[in-house]
Formats: structure tokens, C-alpha cells, sequence
């Protein structure tokens, strides 16, 4: 961006990133893997990383989360590498946050306010950006509007990685219990449309399916793939973070609504959570479930767990039987140990399905699959007299035609799998067909 013909882009923060390892930590995942992934959130934020490290906790400092000496050593590390910002991978109290601020002379933020900055860039829909808003303002809250104050209205933006002072700070409260309270009432009325086109989508009726994973488990690739829509599709953590739907075409014809949401990760902050229900109950309603998986990352397994738990959160099971596992990025496993990966998926039966969204491989056995989870509804048979494409067409649109018999008269014998509501509404606008259930 150029002013009177100077440049005046502005130029990418420098950080470090430090990965804490609590004593006792219960993480499933190497501390190496932590901070990779927390290096791949800071660059996602657009900070340049200078470095980063693990930090072993013997104990937990309450004023500082750090030891003293642990304290000057990392301000020696930050001084060593001019280091902007301080990215500090654990949640953080206001009080350690604003003293290690102080003690490092640098900017600080922990993974919570990395993650709520990041959603805060992405939202693009006034969904969206009210969800992001919300889980913000909740996160400022208890630090007393630390980061928003007036002087946002001069910058612009969220403003986490900038931003001086700590003023008003009584107005500021009350300016933030109003627009909570706007948010959530404004929430609400999201909630009741979605639950509106729900209610529309359950009367047309298609059954919906819902992407599901951890971030950048390519769940937006697949996306792309079965509807060949264009999201953006990027290596880059949360590069999906608004819901999209499309319809795709599932074997013998039948259309579904497919779902692509935020993708988890570790230690996702209950903010967000709680912001983004009005957007997880789509999972919570969705008829099948596909639980995309990066089956070549090493932490494949840490991962799942981690969806796993903001699942049982929406009380959906690992078990739930709406669930499928597809075991994602085929084409990044080194070729000698894929066939023993497909045939390991194979052996877990019905609910595991190996797959390469980028090449395509698989993917006919998924839509398959699919089709399967949402047949379980009667199969009857249906005689159409000559002439009546009518009919023909709509039970092509709102069933699952399984066989189709074209007669000598002209007329259609046709299978098809229909549920209740789809059911009554074809005796009603097609009397003149003759059903009867299938024979078994």
C-alpha cells in the first residue's frame, strides 16, 4: 500500500513461540508436535517466527506461569531473536499475561487469544463474525478489555497484536456486558433461522451429511471433490472457518446436502465452543457424520482423540453409528505401506473408508457408503403409467431409485427408497401411482 508515494505496507511481526510442557500433562501428542503445530498457528496469524522452543515446567508459577529464572532466561531468548510478540502455547490468566509482558518487553499471547485472532481474520459470513465476536468479547471480559478499548474504533480490526493503554476501564465494562448481551440475542435469531431451514431441508427431504475433523485434515479438498464446488482448499490451519453446503449426487442418483464446518483442534478454547453451537448443531442434526482424518500425520491418532472430545461435547459418541471414519491424504502415505493401510481400513468393517481427496481414490467407495447410511428407510415399488415423467422425476429427486423397469406399454416399474414424510407426499401428489411395499 502506497501513500503520496511512499510505501507504507506494513511489515510482518517477528516472533517466537514457546510450547510449555505442564508437569503431569496428559497430552497424547510429543511436545515436539505441540510446538510445531502452535508454530503453524503463528504463521497462520501472518508472524514471522524467528524460532521456537519447549519449556518444561517443574511447577506452575500463579503470577507468572514461569519460574523467575525460567523468566530471564526467555527474556535473554527474546532479546536474542528482537523477537515483536511472544506466543506463549498454554492458556494464560490476565495477571501472567500482563507480567510476562512486563518482563519480557514484548507483546504476549497465549493460545487461546492465537486461535480467537486467527477465526477473528477468516469469518467472512455475518454468522460467522458474530460466533467470533462473541467467543472475543468472552475472552476480554476477564481481562478487563486489555485489548479492546476506543482506541479500536481509530485502527480498526480485532487489534490482539496491538494496541496500548488500559483505559476506562468501568465504561469499558459496561460496554462490553451490551454487546454481549446484542450478540447473543442476535446468536438467537441465527439459531432460529438454522433451525428454520433445517425444519425446510427435513420436508424436501434430503439427507444431510456433515464434514467433520480436525484442521487441515483436507476436509475442504474432500468438499470440493464429491461437489465439485471451488472452497478454498489451502495447507494452512483453519483455512475453512465458515460452514458451507452444496448438494452432492449419491449413487443411483439420490442428492444429499453436504456440510463442511470448522475443523477442531487441540485445546480448542470454550469460548469458541459455545460461540460456534449455533454452527455445531448442523453436526448434532446431520443424518451421517464423516469424521476426516489426515491418516499421514503421525499424530493421526492424538488428533482423533481431540475430535473425539469437542464431539462429546455435542453428545455425539464416538460409536454413534451416524458415524463414519475417512481416512484422508492416501496419496501423502508412503506408497510400500498403503496397501496394508487399505487393507487395515477394510478389516474395521463398514465404518472406515481409506480415501485421497487430491487424487480422487476411494472416493466412489465413500459416496457408496454414504448412500448405504441413509438408505435405512423402506424400500417400495411403485408402478407409473405411461406418460407420467412426472412422478418418475420426483422420486428421483426425493428417493433413492434402486430399480427401474421400463415397460412394453410405456410404463415405468420402478424400486425406490422413500421415508415417511417423502412417502405421504407422493401418494398425495401422485395418486394415480400404484404402491406396494418391496418384495423381499
Amino acid at each position: 500500500m502506497k501513500q503520496n508515494g511512499v510505501d507504507r505496507t506494513p511489515q510482518a511481526q517477528s516472533a517466537v513461540v514457546i510450547h510449555p510442557v505442564r508437569p503431569r500433562s496428559a497430552s497424547l501428542r510429543g511436545p515436539e508436535a505441540r510446538l510445531a503445530e502452535a508454530v503453524g498457528l503463528a504463521q497462520a496469524l501472518d508472524l514471522e517466527v524467528r524460532d521456537g522452543l519447549v519449556s518444561p515446567l517443574r511447577t506452575t508459577t500463579p503470577a507468572t506461569l514461569f519460574g523467575s529464572g525460567k523468566v530471564e532466561e526467555l527474556k535473554a531468548y527474546r532479546d536474542a531473536h528482537e523477537a515483536d510478540v511472544m506466543v506463549v502455547d498454554d492458556d494464560l490468566t490476565p495477571v501472567q499475561q500482563r507480567n510476562l509482558e512486563k518482563a519480557w518487553d514484548a507483546k504476549v499471547i497465549d493460545r487461546t487469544g492465537l486461535i480467537l485472532e486467527i477465526f477473528a481474520r477468516r469469518a467472512r459470513t455475518r454468522e460467522g463474525k458474530l460466533q467470533v465476536e462473541l467467543a472475543r468479547l468472552a475472552y476480554e471480559r476477564s481481562r478487563l478489555v486489555r485489548t479492546w478499548t476506543h482506541l479500536e474504533r481509530q485502527r480498526g480490526g480485532f487489534g490482539f497484536l496491538g494496541g496500548p493503554g488500559e483505559t476506562q476501564i468501568e465504561a469499558d465494562r459496561r460496554l462490553l456486558a451490551d454487546r454481549i448481551a446484542r450478540l447473543k440475542a442476535d446468536l438467537e435469531d441465527v439459531r432460529r433461522t438454522r433451525g428454520l431451514h433445517r425444519a425446510s431441508r427435513k420436508r424436501a427431504p434430503f439427507p444431510t451429511v456433515a464434514l467433520v475433523g480436525y484442521t487441515n485434515a483436507g476436509k475442504s479438498t474432500l468438499f470440493n471433490r464429491l461437489t465439485r464446488a471451488e472452497v478454498l482448499a489451502q495447507d494452512l490451519l483453519f483455512a475453512t472457518l465458515d460452514p458451507t453446503q452444496r448438494l452432492v449426487q449419491l449413487p443411483d442418483g439420490r442428492p444429499a446436502i453436504l456440510s463442511d464446518t470448522v475443523g477442531f483442534i487441540s485445546d480448542l478454547p470454550h469460548e469458541l465452543i459455545e460461540a460456534f453451537r449455533a454452527t455445531l448443531e448442523e453436526i448434532q442434526a446431520a443424518d451421517v457424520v464423516l469424521h476426516v482424518r489426515d491418516i499421514a500425520d503421525e499424530e493421526t491418532a492424538a488428533q482423533a482423540a481431540d475430535v473425539h472430545a469437542v464431539l462429546k461435547q455435542l453428545n455425539i459418541a464416538a460409536d454413534d453409528p451416524r458415524m463414519l471414519e475417512v481416512w484422508n491424504k492416501l496419496d501423502l502415505v508412503p506408497e510400500a505401506d498403503r496397501p496394508e493401510l487399505v487393507t487395515r481400513a477394510g478389516r474395521m468393517g463398514e465404518r472406515v473408508v481409506a480415501v485421497s481427496a487430491e487424487t480422487g481414490e476411494g472416493v466412489d467407495v465413500l459416496l457408496a457408503r454414504i448412500a448405504a447410511k441413509v438408505d435405512d428407510v423402506p424400500e417400495v415399488e411403485a408402478d407409473l403409467p405411461a406418460g407420467d415423467g412426472g412422478a418418475l422425476a420426483w422420486l428421483y429427486e426425493h428417493g433413492r431409485v434402486v430399480r427401474r423397469d421400463d415397460q412394453n406399454d410405456g410404463g415405468v416399474h420402478v424400486a425406490v427408497r422413500l421415508d415417511d414424510q417423502a412417502l405421504g407426499r407422493f401418494e398425495r401428489l401422485f395418486p394415480d401411482a400404484q404402491l406396494r411395499p418391496a418384495a423381499q
